[in-house]
């Protein structure tokens, strides 16, 4: 297994991040062709089966569409299905804790605000 993973999630979820991010990050676009399975096994020296997995649930999930033959590729509009995807993934990763701990913290709305406008202020 390689070191550039995460203990804390399957390799294949950490594959298929990996080829979302490149998404959102606009490395690869709508029609570009994404690495290949071999690639990715090759770099990641990984198992073919592991990386097969996270690459066929983004073609499940229409993030990716397969040409036969040819490769993967990124689909239309999947920059946007990712985008809402992970803002629902953060709302429910990090705000609903955030909401919870502050109100028994009694922090008011206004409060909570500031400490956010604060923190983002001293990590530009």
């Amino acid at each position: 297994m390689s070191s550039a993973f995460e203990n804390d999630k399957p390799i294949f979820v950490q594959i298929r991040e990996i080829i979302e991010d490149q998404i959102l990050d606009n490395q690869l676009l709508e029609h570009d062709q994404a690495p290949s399975t071999n690639q990715l096994v090759n770099f990641y020296k990984v198992n073919h089966l592991t990386v097969a997995k996270g690459v066929n649930q983004l073609v499940e999930e229409g993030i990716l569409y397969k040409k036969r033959g040819v490769g993967m590729f990124v689909n239309e509009g999947a920059k946007e299905k990712l985008v809402q995807k992970r803002k629902e993934t953060f709302v429910d990763d990090y705000i609903k804790g955030m909401i919870a701990e502050a109100h028994k913290l009694r922090i008011t709305e206004e409060e909570l605000f500031n400490l956010i406008k604060k923190t983002k202020e001293r990590n530009e």
